[in-house]
Order: structure tokens, then C-alpha cells, then sequence
């Protein structure tokens, strides 16, 4: 059964139970077979039966190199990308944003506050053992303990086993986002007997996925191989080499000259040229990513709403988006994405160069006194930072100076709030788990980097949570974003227009709003 096919069959209580919650909501083992050295962009085999030729190799160009390849870690696209090749939960995303079965066959409610979930039987790790109902205890109860993940893991109270195909999870409170939670890799199911032995996953990354990692050539490439036992049946493409290739402009021509087939992060500027050739193929999606100037709330001067105010009038989005994105993008006032149930344009600031200096005198702040370096990890959020600096000095006097680094620093640093301000971004199915991620103070040194505080806004997200009725959920969050917008923790830039570039020799591309591509699905025509 394809992925696509068995995608389409969710049980009829489940899939009734999902709609009802849910208007929306981020060295394996065994001998290779195959040479996928990174350095061979040749992608064939040949056949010693048939005497054919067939491309067995994707390889696939990034931006950054991924920060890590574990469970447990933030993780940007690639590296995201990268994690549902080696792990599953319980649940996956679907193409329209919904949870709907993986390791799990099928679900239920039994009450406001506990599900059952019956394990998919037959499934094999990449060690090649069964995974069983205690492997999927003992995850979920592994992902406690991992702060960076909280989002993720936060509800759940007790996993309970049933019996030999049968768990139970209850969560502390009605949780509107459980099934959404545990679609993620942060609930991925990996083997027990690893995680006693205090496995290390980003160098041993073990799981059920359809990929096994193989080899890790540090700022250069990470490469995976099919898994012949995988439970949806071996991929088609044998081996995946993700090349780490910083220049935008570097991983175009290497599209074009056939050295790569495959881009995640297209440069913007590039869009034209790639889109008029024959040979490449553009999938284009409106994105719910959310992007950002995220400004430090803790640091002096940017702790004073009316100086954050006053930059977000200060700073003409449309500029940005012109300068950063070559005009793809819409410009955002909201704190949180307008794409999404429960979005609010209530109290949002607009690009107003008087009400800026009204908002910079009203603070009492020294523009001179405000010490700010924009940050940065790739090229199109620098182009973005050197417009915005050019705005706060023009309209408000304030000094910025602007600070390139690889991804894996930056979001170090900015987890820790060991910055100022930064061109960051977040993406996700739901509005809850947006502003839980974003937000919250329970994410403070997790992924909510302005390190806002406000027990209002928790208290607000944490109802919305709870809140089982979608009408009144989307009411409760409504009041919430409104309440954020006027804090102004951070700046809203813009929503991209999201897209990927590749081989037009590929097929089964597709891309979900919230970037959920499974290369599974990818094949070769």
C-alpha cells in the first residue's frame, strides 16, 4: 500500500474526532549498499541483469547544516526535513495539516483527558527489531526530559500500556493540540534497549523511519540509504545525500548544471531564472511561516514597549520584502500568522514614520543609548536586516550594527538570549502551538527567543488549550494575539511565498503549507 493511499484511510472515529479538535496547528545500523559518497553526482546504477541504467541517488542542497539529527533539538527546515526521514510518532502530519496514523493504526478519546492508541504490529526499527507498546512508553515518557521540546511534551501527564498493542496517554487537563503534539519527531518512537544504554541519537540516530543515516561529513554532507524493512515498503530512491551549500546563487548553478536536483531553500532572487528553464521544476506554496525582526525583550531600551513599537512603525515592510524576498512575500502586522484559525489584526502597529518618533519620544529612551546587532543566518535575512537598519537609523536615530553566523550558532545564542535582535521565523499547523512556541514563558530558552513574560498571555494560551470548542477556542485565542500585538515583543516582516526547486525528471513532489514534504513520496519519472 502506498503512503498516499494508506494516508486516505483513517479510521472513521478518529478522523471525526481530529476535525471536530482541530482547525489546523513544528550511524543507523546495517551495511550499505550502494556508494553514496557526495562527491558522485552521477546518481546511477547499473543493472548487471539488465544491463539498464536508473537513478537510485537524490541529492539534495541546503542552505545551513543542520544543528543536529536527533529528536530532542531544535531543528531548522533541512534539518526537520531530515528527522521524519529516520523517526515517526504515533501520528503524522497529512498534506492539509491534519494528525492522521502512523505508528499508530488507529485512536480514540475515552474521555476529555485520555486516548487509546492501537500500535501498528510489524513495524521494524532500523536495528531491525520490532517495536512494541513498551518501546512506545518508553519514548514518550524519554521526551519529558528534553526542555527544548516542552512545546511538544508539555501535556502529557501519564503513558499508560493497555496491553501487547494498546496505550494509553492521559493528558493534565482536555488538551485541544495532543493529537497535533505527537505528530511531531519531538514524540518520535525509538527503541527502549537504546535509550537505557543512554544512546546517543545525534550520532547514533535510530528509528523507524524510511531512511537510515549513514554518514555525517561535517560542513559538507549527510547521507541516508532506504530502509529495505521499512513498514510502507522500501523507498525508491536508495540514497539521499543532503550537500550543504551556503550561496544561494552556488546552489542554483549547481541545479543548473545537473550537480544537484533538488533545493530547499531557493534564493528568491533566483525565482525567474529558475522558473524559465525547461529542465527545472518550481512547486510554489503560500506558506504559514512567520517571519520576524525578534527583539530581546530583557535587553535595556528594548524592555520599553514604546521603543518596540516605535520600530515596528519604523520599518517599512514592503521594502523588506522587495529587498529580502525580490516581491514574494505578503508584509505582516500581526504577532502571529493570519493564515490561521484564531488569527487577529487587532491593535497591530502599521508603517507610520510620525507615530514612530511619537512612540520614541513617549519612552523616555536615549535612541544613542540602545545597543543592537541584528543577526543573521542566511543571505536573504541579511538583505532583510540591512533595510530595517537603514529604516531604525533613519526615522529613529538608532544605531544597528548587522552580525552573520551558521545556523547551529545562531540558534544557540538566541535560545539563550545571548543577543539583541535577529531575522528569525517559525512555522506551524495551529495556532496554539504557535503561541505556545513563540510565547509562552514555558519556552523561555526554548524556542520563545523575545523571552516575553506576561502571565496574561500564558494564561490565555493555556485556556485555548484547553478549550475543546473550536468557535470559543478561536475566541479565546483572538483575545490573546490581540493582547500580544500590543505588547509588540517582536516585529512582524512578512509571510513568504514559499518555494522548492528541482529536476523536472522528479515526480511526487509535494509540500504542505506548513513546509511538510516527505521524500518518501519522491521518485525519479
Amino acid at each position: 500500500m502506498t503512503k498516499k493511499l494508506m494516508r486516505s484511510l483513517v479510521p472513521a472515529m478518529a478522523l471525526t474526532l481530529a476535525v471536530g479538535m482541530f482547525t489546523g496547528c513544528s550511524g543507523g545500523s546495517g551495511e550499505s549498499s550502494a556508494d553514496t559518497s557526495a562527491g558522485d553526482s552521477s546518481g546511477e546504477s547499473v543493472s548487471s541483469d539488465t544491463g539498464s541504467t536508473a537513478k537510485d541517488t537524490l541529492i539534495i542542497a541546503t542552505a545551513n547544516e543542520t544543528p543536529s539529527v536527533t529528536t530532542n533539538e531544535h531543528n531548522a527546515v533541512a534539518g526537520g526535513y531530515m528527522n521524519i526521514l529516520t523517526y515517526e510518532g504515533l501520528l503524522r502530519r497529512g498534506m492539509d495539516m491534519k494528525p492522521e496514523p502512523c505508528l499508530a493504526e488507529s485512536y480514540k478519546a475515552i474521555s476529555d483527558t485520555e486516548w487509546e492508541f492501537k500500535i501498528r504490529k510489524g513495524v521494524k526499527f532500523h536495528t531491525g527489531e520490532e517495536m512494541t507498546v513498551e518501546d512506545v512508553k518508553a519514548s514518550l515518557d524519554w521526551a519529558q526530559n528534553f526542555p527544548l521540546i516542552k512545546t511538544s511534551t508539555e501535556n502529557i501527564k501519564q503513558v499508560d500500556i493497555v496491553d501487547d498493542e494498546t496505550i494509553k496517554i492521559t493528558t493534565f487537563e482536555p488538551c485541544a493540540i495532543i493529537l497535533d503534539n505527537l505528530t511531531g519527531t519531538s514524540n518520535a518512537i525509538v527503541p527502549k534497549k537504546l535509550i537505557d544504554e543512554g544512546n546517543n541519537f545525534n550520532e547514533n540516530p535510530i528509528g523507524t523511519g524510511p531512511y537510515v543515516f549513514k554518514e555525517w561529513k561535517m560542513g559538507d554532507s549527510l547521507t541516508f540509504e532506504a530502509f529495505k524493512d521499512y513498514w510502507e515498503g522500501e523507498p525508491k530512491i536508495k540514497n539521499m545525500i543532503w550537500k550543504i551549500i551556503p550561496e544561494g546563487s552556488s546552489r542554483t548553478i549547481a541545479l543548473e548544471a545537473g550537480e544537484i536536483d533538488f533545493i530547499v531553500e531557493v534564493e528568491a532572487m533566483d525565482y525567474d531564472r529558475l522558473a524559465g528553464n525547461d529542465e527545472v521544476a518550481i512547486y510554489e506554496y503560500d506558506a504559514t511561516e512567520h517571519n520576524w525582526m525578534m527583539l530581546n525583550n530583557e535587553k535595556p531600551g528594548l524592555d520599553n514597549v514604546n521603543v518596540r513599537k516605535a520600530m515596528d512603525c519604523a520599518i517599512d515592510k514592503e521594502s523588506v520584502i522587495a529587498v529580502a524576498l525580490n516581491g514574494r512575500g505578503t508584509a505582516i502586522y500581526s504577532q502571529a500568522p493570519n493564515n490561521m484559525p484564531g488569527a487577529s489584526e487587532e491593535n497591530v502597529n502599521s508603517f507610520d514614520i510620525e507615530q514612530a518618533k511619537k512612540y520614541m519620544d513617549e519612552s523616555g529612551v536615549d535612541p544613542a543609548s540602545i545597543e543592537m546587532s541584528i543577526i543573521c543566518s542566511n543571505d536573504t535575512k541579511k538583505r532583510a536586516a540591512e533595510v530595517i537598519q537603514a529604516n531604525l537609523k533613519d526615522t529613529l536615530g538608532i544605531n544597528t550594527t548587522i552580525e552573520s553566523m551558521d545556523l547551529a550558532t545562531y540558534m544557540s545564542v538566541t535560545a539563550e538570549g545571548n543577543y539583541t535582535a535577529s531575522i528569525g521565523n517559525f512555522t506551524s499547523s495551529d495556532m496554539i502551538s504557535f503561541l505556545f512556541g513563540v510565547f509562552h514563558s514555558k519556552s523561555i530558552d526554548g524556542s520563545n527567543k523575545t523571552r516575553l513574560n506576561n502571565s496574561e498571555v500564558d494564561a490565555l494560551i493555556d485556556k485555548a488549550s484547553a478549550t475543546i470548542d473550536a468557535t470559543e477556542r478561536d475566541k479565546v485565542l483572538q483575545e490573546c494575539i490581540s493582547l500580544i500585538n500590543t505588547l509588540t515583543p517582536q516585529v512582524p516582516l512578512y509571510q513568504p511565498v514559499n518555494f522548492r526547486a528541482y529536476n523536472a525528471n522528479l515526480q511526487g513532489v509535494e509540500v504542505s503549507p506548513s513546509g511538510t514534504l516527505y521524500f518518501e513520496d519522491v521518485s525519479w519519472k
